[in-house]
């Protein structure tokens, strides 16, 4: 018999059975409600973001513009050249890249020592890594993974692979590890350079054909910069950075505001880094579709590449090949001839200028190695070694002297030897008597030049052996008529740099010095311009070397239509009349023209008819332990034909010894004026 208790017990399990079953069914509904809601209401936005796609965009380098010469004869171009890079994909790992570089390298080598030896001991120990991988976590416990993160537990781990095990890799191996060494620069959807120096036409044809099993790696063209005329003109024409260099360190921010990568090869030095603006050329863009996991969809070149555009430069390469020709020439006669004591002569330097527009037609530096025993090129000493002229300057002395007064038109002094209180006896190369501003230039008077400084400095009534007191702001005064010419300050040259010259401490004591060019120190550059101001009437003009801009055109070879001219520019005017400046450009003539002209013997013959002006400073060259060497600098300026003016030189030899009777400044002066004149006359004849 069952108790009523019994029968009360199975009668409440159905009851909690029926309960778990509704819960579990309100359970279900819910789940279903909710996939309805998920397929059906925001099935749609689901979907999408799955099949998601992102638009990102790389830029590829173009060829730079070249450089013609006034001609259209070509200096800087460039060289095709094979080149194989690597485009990586987003989200790319190490594992991948050194799958790539192993296949990679069967059909590549990277056996060059600047490959190999690149290849350090942590890359060893990276590839390693990546072949052992289970092994190489092993390396850290298991407590010591916690408390480091990624980075840290990683760099750990490659510390304490065993050098043992990196250190008997095949050479195969090693160029493995090159190529994903240079793989592993690549930034996402950025090519980067693997291999572009002597990638042989076998190399390219193999990876072009196996680019199917080579995920980013392509096989393209890239360029080198060539020189059709070697190191002629090197210096000038300047360089640019490397692949591995790209954009220099301290100037980043400067590119990379303007559009360039890290990795870009941009103009370092000379007219590559002065108009980088213009020969950097237009990147071609490319725009990439990359869906949800970053893997490529789609590319478009949205940005057509353009080369940069081309300078025609204002030199002539004809001719300045035969002013190199020339220095190299004259420096070697000057050590054949007659040995001069203390003879130190280390460079020559030399600048043709057109002395109406500023355009420079040729400029030269020449110096001798005495280890390899030649001459190298070191051009742009023209610019940035400046050294005491002597007498060349003394145009602009004597015009300093009508500006201010202290002279007059015709006005004469007795030159023989001044001597002043507690100073040196001063003179000319020899007691001339009385002369006139013609004959002071025409005999190169120191005496006269001392006049117009001391009456400059308020000091009218010379007295043999007493003080000469001279007006404070002497000194700034005569430089300031000097840098009318641009003596002593900037010439304004489209070029990276250029040195001003030194400017010596004031001092009364060196005021007559100041006068004839045997204190300050001046760049051939700068006697140049100085010496084209007075040729052209009284017009500083500023010298450039960039005479146009070419756009590229398609078939890249000639030039094509002009983007921009240089205009002469005046930076501007000599305070003297013009009657003052005929004066002086007589004097210069007579120099060169007339018996008693200190360059008469060397040019009085020539059919074009020189002017100019002979330099001759005595100069104590010190040396690193305090021993000093008497010597000379020796100058010339000029320009011709006197009567109108085509062309302007300055010329600068220094160290030349004391008392050489070898006359380089005047035979560098006139090979240069026969090669300038020989060719015009080719070109009329043509």
């Amino acid at each position: 018999m069952v108790s009523k208790k019994n029968k009360k017990k199975k009668a409440q399990l159905p009851f909690r059975l029926n309960i778990l079953f509704f819960i579990v069914f309100l359970l279900f509904s819910a789940l279903v409600l909710q996939l309805g809601v998920v397929q059906i209401l925001n099935g749609e936005a689901f979907q999408s973001e799955i099949d998601r796609t992102t638009n990102d965009y790389t830029e590829v380098p173009v060829p730079r513009g070249k450089m013609y010469d006034r001609n259209g004869e070509l200096i800087v171009g460039n060289d095709a050249a094979y080149s194989i890079t690597y485009t990586p994909e987003k989200g790319i790992q190490a594992e991948d890249r050194l799958n790539v570089a192993e296949k990679l390298a069967e059909h590549i080598s990277m056996d060059s020592e600047d490959h190999l030896d690149s290849v350090t001991l942590r890359d060893k120990r990276e590839y390693w890594y990546l072949n052992n991988t289970e092994e190489a976590k092993g390396l850290l416990s298991k407590k010591e993974s916690e408390e480091m993160d990624n980075g840290e537990a990683y760099t750990e781990t490659l510390k304490r692979i065993d050098e043992d095990k990196v250190d008997d890799y095949s050479k195969q191996q090693l160029e493995v590890m090159a190529i994903k060494k240079e793989m592993d620069k690549a930034m996402a959807l950025t090519p980067q350079v693997i291999k572009n120096e002597n990638v042989s036409p076998e190399e390219f044809a193999r990876v072009s054909a196996h680019l199917d099993e080579l995920p980013g790696i392509n096989a393209t063209t890239d360029w080198n910069r060539k020189y059709p005329y070697d190191q002629t003109f090197r210096d000038f024409a300047g360089s640019i950075t490397s692949e591995e260099q790209g954009i220099p360190a301290d100037q980043e921010d400067y590119y990379l505001t303007r559009g360039y990568s890290r990795n870009d090869r941009v103009g370092n030095s000379g007219l590559e880094e002065e108009y980088e603006r213009v020969l950097r050329g237009r990147k071609e863009k490319i725009q990439y579709t990359t869906n949800n996991d970053g893997t490529v969809v789609d590319s478009d070149v949205v940005v057509d590449g353009q080369r940069g555009k081309d300078l025609v430069l204002t030199v002539d390469m004809e001719l300045q090949q035969q002013v190199d020709k020339v220095l190299r020439e004259e420096m070697q006669a000057a050590m054949n001839a007659d040995p001069v004591e203390n003879r130190e002569m280390e460079y020559a330097t030399a600048v043709v200028m057109d002395p109406n527009t500023g355009e420079i037609l040729a400029a030269s530096g020449q110096r001798y190695d005495d280890k390899e025993n030649e001459f190298v090129s070191t051009e742009t000493a023209s610019i940035f070694n400046a050294n005491a002229p002597g007498s060349s300057v003394k145009g602009a002395t004597m015009l300093a002297g009508y500006e201010s007064g202290v002279i007059e038109p015709g006005q004469r002094f007795y030159d023989t030897t001044i001597n002043v209180a507690s100073t040196p006896p001063k003179s000319s190369w020899t007691d001339l008597g009385w002369v006139n501003d013609y004959d002071a230039l025409e005999q190169s008077s120191n005496v006269y030049m001392f006049y117009i400084a001391m009456r400059m400095g308020g000091y009218y009534n010379y007295e043999p052996n007493k003080p000469m007191p001279v007006e404070s702001g002497t000194f700034q005064e005569m430089r300031n008529y000097y840098a009318q010419f641009g003596l002593g300050v900037e010439t304004g040259i489209d070029f990276p740099q250029e040195s001003t010259g030194f400017t010596g401490p004031n001092g009364s004591g060196k005021t007559l010095d100041l006068a004839i060019g045997q204190y300050d120190t001046y760049t051939t550059m700068q006697m140049a311009q100085y010496v084209s101001t007075i040729a052209n009437g009284g017009s500083r003009v500023r010298p450039h070397f960039m005479k146009e801009v070419r756009n590229p055109i398609p078939h890249d070879e000639g030039l094509g239509p002009v983007h921009e001219s240089y205009n002469t520019d005046i930076m501007n005017q000599l305070q003297m009349s013009s009657s003052e400046i005929d004066r002086v450009q007589e004097g210069f003539r007579r120099v060169f023209q007339e018996p008693n002209g200190t360059g008469s013997r060397h040019f009085a013959d020539k059919p074009y008819d020189a002017a100019g002006k002979t330099g001759t400073a005595e100069y104590d060259k010190y040396h690193k332990d305090g021993s000093y060497t008497s010597t000379e600098n020796l100058s010339l300026v000029g320009y011709a034909p006197y009567d109108d003016p085509e062309v302007a030189f300055a010329i600068m030899v220094p160290f030349t010894g004391k008392g050489s009777d070898y006359p380089i400044n005047h035979n560098i002066g006139k090979g240069i004026l026969d090669a300038y004149f020989e060719l015009e006359n080719d070109d009329e004849e043509e």
